[in-house]
């Protein structure tokens, strides 16, 4: 394990953020000759290259060859992301361009591919924007008996969606457990979604507040268990995922690694592994960085992602946007232009900025 940036000596810190700096700039290795060459340490190669040994034995820094240079771990960047770098805002002309993408109008689609567009042409990096599936806020649950031992659940939701499920019952259910079951989780769920109650529920039924017997208890749990997380993705509810700018990762710092890049591509064309990454900075207040192995997706291609929820009027989040690139992304730059970006798609959405084609 690394050591905390607290353990870094003041020499070996500042050391550390020039190979990390460096690196992120060129994509190269940095070696002690170009450290002593800059003038900003007032040290020897020959002292240099101590320091950099010792933060190579702390597994913070690497030597992918015996000559060339030092560039950070993994783990090396994790420490300059959380403990040293010192993040920039966005310059005026970059707000602007991220600004006249969304301002352009039509639909919410053409929106989000136009922050997705400039993400990828301002980090040089692939810009990605997940919309999760709509899940749908119900105005009435009942249940219909079909037989003894089976019974009809149907959702009807506020925008007169209906769907069914048939629930299997343990015995004989009275039809007044089946009313009482149906009334009561109208009662919690209406205008709000399943995942959003059903803790509620569950937590209330739990404490012995609820006033139901033991058969609607028992049938309100079949009923939730049946409208799980796993079965709305099965009712087609897709996320909306929209990349743009993969070309981009084929600069000329990659021509070296041509290997990892075409890992990488390979990556972002399975959407919903994708929309799974990104589905992790759902929960996140701000934004969220994933570097290398740190994500199980990217960790073939060493791949680095820097992600954002964006929100409604309300605070509730709306979906997710990003960047995807190689790990030496300039996250300085990066991070807080996805920031501005998300916070930028939740003003318009609060707005109604989008028309409704």
């Amino acid at each position: 394990m690394a050591p905390p940036v607290s353990e870094l000596n003041n020499r070996a810190r500042e050391i550390f953020r020039l190979v990390v700096e460096g690196y992120l700039a060129s994509g190269h290795p940095v070696g002690s000759k170009t450290l002593a060459g800059t003038g900003a340490l007032n040290l020897s190669p020959a002292s240099i290259r101590s320091v950099l040994q010792d933060l190579q034995d702390a597994g913070l820094l690497a030597a992918p060859h015996t000559s060339a240079g030092r560039l950070p771990t993994e783990q090396g960047l994790r420490l300059f992301v959380d403990g040293i770098m010192q993040v920039a805002e966005p310059t005026a002309a970059e707000r602007a361009q991220i600004e006249r993408g969304l301002a352009a109008g039509g639909s919410i689609e053409a929106a989000l591919a136009a922050a997705s567009s400039a993400l990828s042409e301002l980090s040089a990096g692939a810009g990605v924007v997940m919309v999760p599936r709509a899940e749908p806020r119900l105005a009435q649950v009942s249940f219909v008996p079909l037989s003894p031992d089976r019974a009809l659940a149907v959702l009807v939701s506020e925008d007169g969606g209906i769907e069914n499920r048939v629930l299997e019952l343990p015995g004989a259910t009275p039809p007044s457990a089946l009313e009482a079951a149906g009334n009561y989780l109208t009662r919690c769920l209406a205008g709000r979604t399943l995942a959003e109650a059903a803790r509620d529920i569950r937590r209330e039924i739990a404490s012995g507040r609820s006033a139901l017997d033991a058969a609607g208890r028992d049938l309100i749990e079949r009923g939730l268990a049946v409208w799980s997380e796993d079965n709305y993705e099965q009712s087609g509810r897709r996320p909306v995922l929209i990349v743009r700018g993969q070309a981009r990762l084929l600069d000329e710092a990659a021509l070296g690694d041509i290997e990892r890049v075409r890992q990488l591509l390979d990556e972002l064309e399975g959407a919903e592994a994708i929309a799974s990454v990104l589905d992790a900075a759902r929960e996140a207040q701000a934004t969220r960085i994933f570097i290398g192995s740190e994500n199980r997706l990217f960790s073939l291609s060493g791949s680095a992602v820097i992600a954002s929820p964006w929100r409604d009027g309300e605070g509730r989040v709306v979906g997710v946007v990003g960047v995807i690139g190689p790990t030496r992304l300039n996250y300085a730059r990066v991070v807080p232009m996805v920031d501005f970006t998300a916070q930028s798609l939740g003003k318009l959405i609060a707005s109604d900025g989008f028309s409704r084609k």
